[in-house]
């Protein structure tokens, strides 16, 4: 079966883009039209990305619809959702810049709702002091791919590689040289050789039962980055969205999006109760998601959850013309997934797991990590949302960062002296170790582990937490790890999804345990991080964040750094909002 005589397949860049959502086609732009040949390497099919997934709108102070929205309130909301836990440069680079970007995709086609006097309508949403996300429907992030796609294959420089998983970076001395990867349609390995290297791939989300996530989001980018030597920040703050699909069980965890709280749906509980009042009575259902999140798992703990175990949103009060024109895909999805009419009654909705705020840790300015040559945009990125992310704004993040790690990523690669090199045999090594489960005559099927790995994540790290808890879930991990190591991939390379989840176990039970560790050690609430036994804020832990990092041994390691200071400028926006 290791057949490592057969030609290798290379190709070779400046630039390596890792994935073609929002963050890595604009990255790609902005590499390539600064004169980088790039490489865009993505999992699926182009045009497939789970930014289509972003469904409400993209956040940014435009101000035309309330006009005294600016970039100083956006980033005092991002800054206050955040639990004060994200990097202050990243969320003031993204309040200033995310106007800019949204004008710009205009230019590029981009088509958006509009107000009567023509400019770009804004929504309002959770944690926003103002109306400030501009849409498309309730099909935004359709849009902005669509968008993306169209500028990038007409952007002289970028070749797209589709249906590529990558599952190896490569690196010379310090510095990364390239990546391996392998075509998941007949299983054949391909090498790219690049100068630099930007990760746009998403999130950890399958790591867990109960998700709004596809099947890409296995935390690639997280464990790519972690085993290169990059550190990881903040792994312990994944977002659990309030309102996924409950019933029927093949859909539940799929997303029902914050645009409909936004257009004026409300929340009720089995008793007809408009509980948010109990819980944030000023902002009500337009509370941030860690907030609402929170709020649903306790009505249903307490017994006055809906009949599938989730709680009541109803938006039907706004009349079916409405609905069908400012909702048009989630009228479409109860329809058709749960045979459910939301212009006539409630959907049942709870909390499923979104997004992850922990990521690489980037320089701000220019998105890279401590990696020379590798990068990180988006969603595998972190530091830009803190403890809790606003809704709307991943996709400006995608829009800002994704920008910037093109153009950071160029910069290095001119500023290079000489050409790193690939060694063939760390590339024979990664090739040995993809290719280990076929070649087993014995041993327990990827989804056996991974359906472990997931009841592990659900129950014991998920949306509260416990000591007792995360210690198990470690415990429990290291064994999934172990079996992970010995899982036996039936058939040949083609075709073989079971192949394909033999690694995909290995990088979600690693990206699991960083979770996990982090979790254990931040002993006090925040945003999407909760502990039962330890319910509030910590003046400590305010000022530190986690770092996890692959010591020599292969172990991981837990951490702290402190957080870094905000300027005073910045710091007198907050007047006396102190948490």
């Amino acid at each position: 079966m290791a057949n490592l005589n057969e030609k290798l397949e290379t190709h070779e860049c400046d630039v390596i883009v890792i994935g073609a959502g929002g963050a890595g086609l604009r990255a790609a732009i902005e590499a390539a039209e600064r004169g980088q040949k790039v490489a865009v390497v993505c999992k699926s099919l182009l045009g497939k990305a789970h930014t289509v997934m972003a469904e409400g709108g993209i956040a940014a102070a435009m101000g035309n619809v309330d006009p005294a929205d600016n970039w100083q309130t956006h980033f005092k909301d991002t800054v206050k959702g955040a639990k004060y836990m994200n990097h202050w440069r990243m969320a003031q680079l993204h309040a200033q810049e995310a106007p800019d970007r949204i004008r710009e995709l205009e230019r590029w086609g981009a088509v958006f709702d509009r107000t009567p006097d023509g400019k770009i309508l804004q929504r309002p949403f959770g944690g926003h002091t103002y109306r400030r996300l501009c849409h498309v429907g309730d099909r935004t992030g359709l849009e902005i791919i669509r968008t993306l796609q169209d500028k990038v294959v007409h952007t002289p420089g970028v070749e797209v590689f589709m249906e590529c998983t990558i599952s190896h970076l490569l690196k010379d001395g310090d510095r990364v040289c390239g990546a391996l990867g392998y075509w998941r349609e007949n299983g054949s390995f391909v090498l790219f050789k690049a100068k630099a290297i930007v990760l746009a791939t998403g999130g950890i989300g399958k790591s867990f039962k109960i998700t709004s996530n596809s099947w890409e989001y296995t935390g690639d980018g997280h464990v790519l980055a972690y085993d290169a030597g990059a550190e990881l920040i903040d792994m312990e703050f994944v977002q659990f969205h309030p309102t996924g699909m409950v019933w029927p069980p093949g859909v539940a965890g799929l997303l029902v999006t914050e645009a409909v709280r936004g257009e004026g749906g409300i929340l009720t509980n089995s008793q007809g109760e408009r509980f948010m009042s109990k819980y944030d009575p000023e902002r009500m259902e337009l509370s941030t998601r860690d907030i609402v999140a929170k709020s649903i798992y306790q009505e249903v703990k307490e017994g006055r959850g809906s009949p599938h175990g989730g709680v009541f949103l109803d938006i039907s009060h706004r009349g079916a013309e409405y609905i069908k024109k400012k909702l048009p895909s989630m009228y479409h999805q109860f329809k058709e997934l749960a045979d459910v009419d939301i212009t006539k009654g409630p959907m049942e909705v709870g909390p499923t797991v979104h997004y992850v705020m922990g990521g690489v840790k980037v320089d701000p300015e220019t998105c890279q990590s401590n990696v020379p040559g590798l990068f990180a945009a988006g969603e595998v990125a972190g530091g830009m949302h803190g403890a809790n992310r606003l809704g709307g704004n991943s996709l400006s993040d995608l829009l800002v960062f994704g920008r910037r790690a093109g153009l950071g990523a160029s910069d290095y690669v001119k500023g290079l002296s000489n050409q790193p090199k690939v060694d063939d045999t760390d590339v024979e090594k990664a090739i040995q170790e993809m290719l280990a489960p076929l070649d087993r005559s014995e041993g327990e099927t990827p989804y056996e582990v991974h359906r472990d790995l997931q009841r592990v994540m659900q129950t014991e790290v998920g949306i509260v937490r416990t000591e007792e808890d995360l210690k198990k879930a470690l415990t429990d991990l290291k064994e999934i790890q172990a079996r992970a190591e010995k899982v036996k991939a039936d058939g040949l390379r083609q075709y073989n999804p079971g192949w394909h989840l033999a690694k995909d176990i290995k990088t979600m039970a690693k990206v699991s345990e960083a979770i996990a560790r982090c979790a254990l050690q931040r002993e006090e609430s925040r945003g999407g991080h909760t502990r039962l036994d330890f319910p509030e804020y910590s003046n400590h832990w305010s000022k530190h964040n986690s770092i996890i990092r692959k010591e020599s041994d292969g172990s991981m390691t837990v951490s702290t750094a402190p957080l870094p200071e905000m300027p005073p400028e910045l710091k007198k926006l907050f007047e006396e909002e102190k948490h």
